[in-house]
């Protein structure tokens, strides 16, 4: 049970750092306003948040199976508070700090309607510093980081959010970005 405990947490790992990859992404697709070839603007979003609620749940899976697994030796501290752990305790607190800010993401998410926009999108800035803590975290304590197939998948993964970047930075800058429509004539006074 032991070993199957070890190729779960390090499968839900790997899976995890791919959909988180995707999750970022999307998000800046999305935000940039105008859709992906083939996608509605509608479905960017939804994809979104199921890829994000997706992702959400294999790093718990992540998390609680390294946390049952005795070769690990994953404390529930180290969920919890930063570079605590007695191996790899860096590679491990940036995986924490990773997880308390996709907490924060999830939890504001949740509470969008409540917090307002503007706080809801300033929270969604730390998912730039999210992604890279994931990567280094990966890179820090994965035990397959030397192995060739590990190595093209983290790059695949940075290739997609560099790619994704670049396209959210480009379309920013060649004015592009659709106007915001005007409001309904009858409105038009009440800004």
């Amino acid at each position: 049970m032991t070993m199957t405990l070890w190729y779960l947490g390090r499968g839900f790992g790997v899976s995890a750092l791919v959909l988180l990859s995707m999750v970022v992404a999307l998000g800046m697709a999305v935000r940039a306003g105008r859709p992906l070839p083939g996608l509605s603007r509608s479905a960017q979003q939804t994809l979104h948040r199921v890829l994000s609620l997706t992702a959400v749940q294999v790093v718990l899976l992540h998390v609680l199976t390294l946390w049952a697994d005795p070769y690990a030796q994953l404390r529930a501290v180290d969920a919890v508070v930063p570079f605590a752990g007695r191996l790899h305790p860096i590679g491990l607190g940036l995986g924490t700090v990773a997880l308390e800010l996709v907490v924060a993401l999830v939890v504001s998410s949740l509470l969008r309607r409540r917090i307002g926009l503007r706080l809801w999108r300033a929270i969604h800035w730390l998912a730039y510093l999210f992604w890279p803590l994931s990567v280094l975290h990966a890179l820090g304590t994965g035990t397959d980081r030397g192995a060739p197939w590990f190595q093209w998948t983290v790059a695949a993964c940075g290739a997609l959010v560099g790619a994704a970047l670049t396209w959210r930075i480009a379309h920013r800058q060649d004015g592009t970005t659709p106007p915001r429509p005007a409001p309904p004539r009858e409105l038009a006074g009440l800004r």
